[in-house]
């Protein structure tokens, strides 16, 4: 893998070579890329505090009401 401020120089130098009217392009991906990254992030933060919190250990201690014997047709 290339080392990063390889790429950041070699997308600079493509960057300056692009018209002006291309370049909202690049910074809408950009955009679009971080914006990605940042959901990434949050959702992951958001399942770390549900299986760290309480508020569903009620749910470990309870029995299992119905079993595969219950099941009218089984899916393959």
């Amino acid at each position: 893998m290339k080392n990063r401020d390889f790429i950041i120089k070699n997308t600079i130098q493509k960057l300056n070579r692009l018209p002006d009217e291309k370049l909202p392009e690049v910074e809408n991906f950009i955009d679009f890329l971080l914006a990605k990254m940042d959901d990434a992030l949050l959702t992951e933060g958001i399942q770390e505090l549900t299986s760290e919190s309480k508020a569903f250990k009620y749910l470990e201690h309870e029995e299992n009401l119905y079993s595969v014997e219950d099941l009218k047709e089984k899916y393959k």
